[in-house]
This record gives C-alpha cells, structure tokens and sequence, in this order.
C-alpha cells in the first residue's frame, strides 16, 4: 500500500513546515509502505535489527522493556503523528518492544533512504535531531518525575501530558479515551496498581476529573495543572 506525505492529514505533524511540494513528493517515495498491527500485536520487538523509523498513522501503542523476573516495564506511550523506532538508531537494535494498544497502523520509513534524501533536503535530517532531542527532554522528565513526586502528582502530569498530545491533534483537551490499563499506567509512572487507582478516585472526589471506566473528562484543568506544581515534565 502507497503512501502520500503530500495529501496526508499528518504532514503537518510528522514533517518539517517548509518543504515544497516537489521535496513532499521525494520523502512520500521514501515512506515505502504502511503497516497494520493488530491490538496487543508487536510492530517490533527488543533484540532485532534497526532498519526502519515508523510514524503512527493512527492508533496507540506502548513501548516496553522485559525485566529479568519477567515483569514488563512500560517506557512510554505514542499516539498519531509520533514516530517509534529511534531509540534503536545508536546501537542499530531495538531496544524495546512496541505494542499496539489498539488497532493501529503506521508508515514505514526506511532509515537508510532516509539518511540519503536528508542530503537533498538538509531541513529533514534537522527535524529529525529536533525530535530525538524532543524525546531526551521527555525522558530526563520522566526520571524527575518518578523521582520527585508523589503519586497524586504524577498521575496528574500524566493526565496533562495526554490533554495537550490530544490538543494538538485537533481532539479535545478536555475529554479523552485511555487506550491504556491501569497496570500499564503504574508501570509507567513507577505505581503499584492500587496506589493508581487511590489516585484516580482522589481526583474524581475532589471534582477535578470524571472516570467512567476508561473515559477521563477534565472539569477544573487549572486544578489539575496546580496538582502538579505547573510542572512540564513530559510535555
């Protein structure tokens, strides 16, 4: 199946603002294919060979790490218009799972085509370094997080950050579906099960959310921001 950057709704997101339309046409021949994986399908698993970045078309998935008591740790989560696969660049091998928390699907970018046009088209590649220094930040705040907080607060930056990922892909910011479990979210925020649930009914009393089992509406989104001390970890 073809893809076309050139009349993609995502372009705005997966591509750097500027290039012409006949540079759109050269990156829409690089992106080879899209890819369907299933709900709890694997788009690539820790251990195998780099060759590609993906960019989510839509869907959700998690990325995860297996643990030597064979506990699965989350690492993070990525929704339309993000792109998977950079953390194998370096060591070219993946060093996580990524699951598909839903139906999903996503382009295939072939990283060595990649690397190629970037020549003929220098703002690509610095796009490219502006994500993975996007994706450093997020992950020095997530050690703050997981460091600093209590798990009220945590739970709160993590809604915050899904708010404003929604807002920017034209959803609202206000009301949203968690394609995610409560486990994986403990997993994720370094939370046992039952301390993220306290954490959700806490805000629900206090009238700052609403939980209707995966649903989640923001009522005061000024109170949720205080919860967290206005931090901007994992923006």
């Amino acid at each position: 199946m073809k893809s076309s950057c050139a009349t993609c709704s995502l372009r705005e997101l997966c591509l750097p603002v500027g290039l012409n339309d006949h540079e759109i046409q050269v990156l829409g021949e690089v992106v080879s294919h899209k890819k369907r994986i299933q709900r709890s399908g694997y788009l690539h698993r820790a251990g195998t060979e780099f060759q590609s970045l993906f960019a989510i078309r839509s869907g959700f998935f998690k990325t995860c790490v297996l643990e030597e008591d064979g506990r699965q740790q989350v690492t993070g989560f990525h929704m339309t218009g993000e792109l998977l696969g950079l953390d194998a660049i370096s060591a070219e091998v993946h060093t996580c799972d990524a699951i598909a928390l839903e139906d999903s699907e996503v382009c295939e970018i072939p990283f060595a085509r990649l690397e190629d046009i970037s020549r003929i088209i220098p703002s690509l590649m610095h796009h490219f370094h502006k994500i993975m220094s996007r994706e450093i930040v997020r992950d020095h705040g997530v050690m703050l997080l997981l460091g600093s907080m209590k798990a009220e607060e945590r739970l709160a930056t993590f809604l915050l950050n899904l708010s404003r990922r929604f807002l920017m892909r034209g959803y609202s910011e206000y009301e949203f579906n968690l394609r995610m479990t409560r486990e994986e979210i403990g997993s994720y925020l370094g939370l046992k099960l039952e301390t993220v649930s306290r954490a959700f009914s806490k805000l629900q009393e206090e009238d700052i959310i609403v939980v209707d089992n995966k649903r989640i509406k923001i009522n005061d989104m000024s109170r949720l921001r205080m919860k967290t001390g206005n931090s901007s970890c994992l923006t």
